[in-house]
């Protein structure tokens, strides 16, 4: 299997879009959008009682904890029972909004308004590389593959390692606000905005060719790639925010 075959993003790998569909029915980028949608509205709702119960004073730490984790379980059992992801994306969604929502709600008590401006540019961005995938103005060849793969999975190996090292009380650099920190942040955000062309370019060779549920597979996907990019929007600003 080539590896320029491959996004950056593992739910649109060949695991998953591989197998030749049996079905009358195929992926479509309209049944995507439904469903990408109804998951991002799923978040959303989540996030606002998030809100609420920390207005009224209830602690949402365990919340946080709570959907990162299970957000990652769920995300396993994806990647193995495939036929379960009309239901394993919105348990996913539900997961990802509890945790999201903990994480908007402090960065708002610390700067508000913050995380608006987070939202706001986390959708700009989805439409520019939209556009820009669309009009060809960025064409996903084999080197661009290539080279995002590569970044990609190199931030994700810091970002590891530091997270196991944070439980040995060792503080690794990315979690400040030092400017090695912040280039960190802002080439994280950048690769976190090319993967989107990744997910587009991958959607569209597959279309009208992979089996129907797999759209929850391609929404996954999509989620997946727009969380990273907010938390890492949200973490910049905030790093910016402290910093100035």
């Amino acid at each position: 299997m080539n590896i320029f075959n491959k996004t950056s993003n593992p739910a649109f790998t060949n695991y998953f879009f591989g197998t030749k569909n049996t079905s009358g029915k195929t992926m479509s980028v309209s049944g995507i959008f439904i469903k990408s949608m109804l998951s991002i509205a799923i978040i959303v709702i989540i996030s606002i009682g998030m809100w609420k119960l920390h207005s009224n004073g209830q602690s949402i730490k365990w919340y946080s904890i709570g959907g990162m984790l299970a957000a990652i379980v769920i995300s396993i059992v994806i990647s193995v029972r495939q036929h379960w992801a009309h239901v394993l994306v919105p348990l996913y969604a539900i997961a990802k909004g509890f945790f999201l929502g903990a994480a908007t709600v402090y960065a708002h008590a610390q700067f508000p308004n913050l995380p608006y401006q987070a939202i706001g540019i986390t959708v700009v961005t989805f439409i520019v590389m939209l556009l820009l995938y669309q009009t060809r103005i960025i064409v996903v060849t084999k080197k661009l593959r290539s080279v995002i793969i590569t970044a990609v999975t190199s931030i994700f190996i810091i970002y590891l390692i530091s997270w196991i090292l944070g439980f040995f009380g060792i503080k690794v650099f990315i979690w400040g606000i030092s400017w090695p920190a912040i280039i960190f942040n802002i080439l994280a955000a950048v690769f976190a905005s090319l993967s989107l062309l990744l997910d587009f370019d991958y959607i569209e060779r597959h279309k009208n060719r992979s089996p129907k549920y797999k759209e929850w597979l391609a929404t996954w996907g999509l989620l997946v790639t727009l969380v990273w990019l907010y938390l890492e929007v949200l973490r910049l600003m905030r790093k910016l925010a402290i910093k100035f």
